[in-house]
Protein backbone atom coordinates (compact mmCIF):
# COMPACT_ATOMS: atom_id res chain seq x y z
CA UNK A 1 0.00 0.00 0.00
CA UNK A 2 1.25 3.62 -0.87
CA UNK A 3 1.17 5.39 2.16
CA UNK A 4 1.79 8.41 0.89
CA UNK A 5 -1.07 11.35 0.38
CA UNK A 6 -1.01 14.30 -1.91
CA UNK A 7 -1.94 17.77 -0.35
CA UNK A 8 -2.82 21.45 -1.05
CA UNK A 9 -2.06 23.51 1.61
CA UNK A 10 -4.31 26.84 1.92
CA UNK A 11 -7.21 25.89 2.99
CA UNK A 12 -6.27 22.28 3.95
CA UNK A 13 -3.31 22.38 6.37
CA UNK A 14 -3.23 26.16 6.77
CA UNK A 15 -5.94 28.94 7.40
CA UNK A 16 -4.51 31.12 4.68
CA UNK A 17 -8.15 32.64 4.21
CA UNK A 18 -8.32 33.86 7.41
CA UNK A 19 -4.76 35.27 7.68
CA UNK A 20 -5.18 37.11 4.35
CA UNK A 21 -8.34 38.40 5.68
CA UNK A 22 -6.62 40.11 8.60
CA UNK A 23 -3.79 41.60 5.64
CA UNK A 24 -6.27 42.85 3.58
CA UNK A 25 -8.16 44.59 6.34
CA UNK A 26 -4.84 46.12 7.52
CA UNK A 27 -4.26 47.82 3.58
CA UNK A 28 -7.79 49.09 4.29
CA UNK A 29 -9.89 46.40 2.32
CA UNK A 30 -13.26 44.99 3.87
CA UNK A 31 -14.81 41.74 1.91
CA UNK A 32 -18.26 42.25 0.61
CA UNK A 33 -21.46 40.97 2.41
CA UNK A 34 -21.07 37.11 2.60
CA UNK A 35 -17.53 37.26 1.07
CA UNK A 36 -16.65 33.69 2.54
CA UNK A 37 -18.71 32.53 0.14
CA UNK A 38 -17.25 33.84 -3.03
CA UNK A 39 -13.70 31.76 -3.82
CA UNK A 40 -12.54 34.59 -5.92
CA UNK A 41 -10.41 37.21 -4.40
CA UNK A 42 -11.12 40.07 -6.37
CA UNK A 43 -14.68 39.39 -6.29
CA UNK A 44 -14.78 38.68 -2.61
CA UNK A 45 -12.94 42.50 -2.00
CA UNK A 46 -14.64 44.40 -4.69
CA UNK A 47 -11.75 44.99 -6.26
CA UNK A 48 -10.44 44.54 -10.53
CA UNK A 49 -8.68 41.20 -11.25
CA UNK A 50 -5.20 42.46 -11.51
CA UNK A 51 -5.33 44.15 -8.30
CA UNK A 52 -6.45 40.92 -6.71
CA UNK A 53 -3.55 38.81 -8.19
CA UNK A 54 -1.53 41.95 -7.46
CA UNK A 55 -2.73 41.21 -3.61
CA UNK A 56 -2.70 37.51 -3.42
CA UNK A 57 0.95 37.86 -4.69
CA UNK A 58 2.41 40.00 -2.42
CA UNK A 59 0.89 38.54 0.62
CA UNK A 60 2.15 35.36 -0.37
CA UNK A 61 5.96 36.69 -0.69
CA UNK A 62 5.54 38.50 2.28
CA UNK A 63 6.67 37.23 6.06
CA UNK A 64 3.23 36.50 6.83
CA UNK A 65 3.17 33.54 4.62
CA UNK A 66 5.61 32.18 7.48
CA UNK A 67 3.17 32.18 10.30
CA UNK A 68 -0.10 30.56 9.05
CA UNK A 69 -2.38 29.20 11.68
CA UNK A 70 -3.01 25.73 11.10
CA UNK A 71 -6.88 24.72 9.78
CA UNK A 72 -9.22 23.29 12.12
CA UNK A 73 -8.05 20.15 13.56
CA UNK A 74 -5.17 20.01 10.94
CA UNK A 75 -2.75 19.54 13.38
CA UNK A 76 -4.29 16.28 15.35
CA UNK A 77 -4.70 14.34 12.63
CA UNK A 78 -2.48 14.96 9.97
CA UNK A 79 0.12 13.85 13.11
CA UNK A 80 -1.66 11.06 14.06
CA UNK A 81 -1.53 9.59 10.12
CA UNK A 82 2.38 10.59 10.37
CA UNK A 83 2.60 8.80 13.66
CA UNK A 84 0.91 5.96 11.35
CA UNK A 85 3.41 6.08 8.46
CA UNK A 86 2.00 8.42 6.34
CA UNK A 87 3.64 11.00 4.38
CA UNK A 88 2.92 14.05 2.64
CA UNK A 89 3.58 15.72 -0.30
CA UNK A 90 2.63 19.28 -0.58
CA UNK A 91 1.64 20.74 -4.55
CA UNK A 92 0.48 24.38 -3.32
CA UNK A 93 0.21 27.48 -6.06
CA UNK A 94 1.70 29.85 -3.20
CA UNK A 95 5.15 31.29 -5.55
CA UNK A 96 7.71 30.39 -7.31
CA UNK A 97 9.70 33.23 -4.71
CA UNK A 98 12.37 31.24 -3.41
CA UNK A 99 12.24 33.10 0.04
CA UNK A 100 8.30 32.89 0.40
CA UNK A 101 9.07 28.81 -0.40
CA UNK A 102 11.14 28.67 2.50
CA UNK A 103 8.75 30.39 4.73
CA UNK A 104 6.10 28.14 3.88
CA UNK A 105 8.38 25.37 4.21
CA UNK A 106 9.24 26.09 7.59
CA UNK A 107 5.55 27.17 8.87
CA UNK A 108 4.28 23.48 7.79
CA UNK A 109 7.30 22.03 9.78
CA UNK A 110 6.91 23.69 12.90
CA UNK A 111 3.12 22.77 12.31
CA UNK A 112 3.19 19.74 11.34
CA UNK A 113 6.92 18.37 12.34
CA UNK A 114 10.15 17.75 10.50
CA UNK A 115 9.19 14.13 8.78
CA UNK A 116 5.56 15.14 7.84
CA UNK A 117 6.68 15.56 4.16
CA UNK A 118 8.46 14.20 2.19
CA UNK A 119 8.16 17.09 -0.48
CA UNK A 120 7.17 20.71 -0.26
CA UNK A 121 6.60 21.70 -4.01
CA UNK A 122 5.66 25.21 -4.87
CA UNK A 123 4.51 26.65 -8.38
CA UNK A 124 3.53 30.03 -9.30
CA UNK A 125 0.79 31.99 -7.39
CA UNK A 126 -2.55 30.78 -8.60
CA UNK A 127 -1.20 28.05 -10.96
CA UNK A 128 -3.16 25.38 -12.12
CA UNK A 129 -2.15 22.24 -10.69
CA UNK A 130 -3.34 19.40 -13.54
CA UNK A 131 0.82 19.56 -14.89
CA UNK A 132 2.09 18.81 -11.22
CA UNK A 133 -0.43 16.08 -10.30
CA UNK A 134 0.69 14.75 -14.10
CA UNK A 135 3.33 12.48 -12.36
CA UNK A 136 0.64 11.15 -10.14
CA UNK A 137 -1.31 9.76 -12.93
CA UNK A 138 -2.58 6.44 -11.76
CA UNK A 139 -1.35 5.88 -8.44
CA UNK A 140 -4.07 6.24 -6.53
CA UNK A 141 -3.28 8.37 -3.99
CA UNK A 142 -5.28 10.34 -1.91
CA UNK A 143 -5.28 14.41 -2.91
CA UNK A 144 -6.95 16.23 -0.39
CA UNK A 145 -8.00 20.24 -1.69
CA UNK A 146 -10.30 22.56 -1.26
CA UNK A 147 -10.82 23.82 -5.06
CA UNK A 148 -13.15 21.16 -7.03
CA UNK A 149 -11.38 22.23 -10.15
CA UNK A 150 -8.35 20.87 -8.66
CA UNK A 151 -9.87 17.80 -7.16
CA UNK A 152 -11.96 17.00 -10.31
CA UNK A 153 -8.32 17.00 -12.42
CA UNK A 154 -7.08 14.81 -9.78
CA UNK A 155 -9.68 12.41 -10.11
CA UNK A 156 -9.42 12.57 -13.91
CA UNK A 157 -5.68 11.46 -13.32
CA UNK A 158 -6.97 8.29 -10.97
CA UNK A 159 -6.00 9.75 -8.04
CA UNK A 160 -8.92 9.72 -4.66
CA UNK A 161 -10.00 12.90 -4.48
CA UNK A 162 -11.05 14.74 -1.29
CA UNK A 163 -12.19 18.70 -0.79
CA UNK A 164 -12.29 20.74 2.21
CA UNK A 165 -15.09 22.00 2.46
CA UNK A 166 -15.29 25.95 2.61
CA UNK A 167 -18.01 28.27 2.37
CA UNK A 168 -17.04 29.18 -1.29
CA UNK A 169 -17.29 25.22 -2.14
CA UNK A 170 -19.56 23.47 0.18
CA UNK A 171 -22.56 23.58 -2.33
CA UNK A 172 -20.48 21.80 -5.29
CA UNK A 173 -21.78 18.47 -6.09
CA UNK A 174 -19.34 17.23 -8.27
CA UNK A 175 -16.87 16.46 -5.45
CA UNK A 176 -16.99 14.77 -2.32
CA UNK A 177 -16.59 17.28 0.67
CA UNK A 178 -15.37 16.48 4.08
CA UNK A 179 -15.64 19.26 6.82
CA UNK A 180 -12.51 18.44 8.78
CA UNK A 181 -9.30 16.14 8.82
CA UNK A 182 -10.92 13.48 11.41
CA UNK A 183 -13.75 13.08 8.26
CA UNK A 184 -10.34 12.79 6.12
CA UNK A 185 -8.52 10.29 8.56
CA UNK A 186 -11.67 8.19 9.21
CA UNK A 187 -11.80 7.29 5.53
CA UNK A 188 -8.06 6.71 4.70
CA UNK A 189 -8.90 4.21 7.33
CA UNK A 190 -12.16 2.94 5.69
CA UNK A 191 -14.11 3.96 8.44
CA UNK A 192 -17.62 5.04 7.92
CA UNK A 193 -18.26 8.69 8.00
CA UNK A 194 -22.27 10.00 7.75
CA UNK A 195 -22.88 12.70 4.98
CA UNK A 196 -19.16 12.31 3.94
CA UNK A 197 -20.59 12.70 0.20
CA UNK A 198 -22.88 15.74 -1.27
CA UNK A 199 -23.31 13.84 -4.49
Amino acid sequence: MNKTILVDVDGVLTNWEYAFELWMKEQGYDQVENGNMLYHIPVRFDITKERGIELIKFFNESAMIGFLPPLRDAIEYVTKLADEGWKFICITSLSTNPYAQKLRERNLKKLFGEKTFLEINCIETGADKDEALLKYKDSGMWWIEDKPDNALVGSKLGLKSLVMEHGYNMNDERVRLVKNWKEIYQIINGEDVCGMSRK
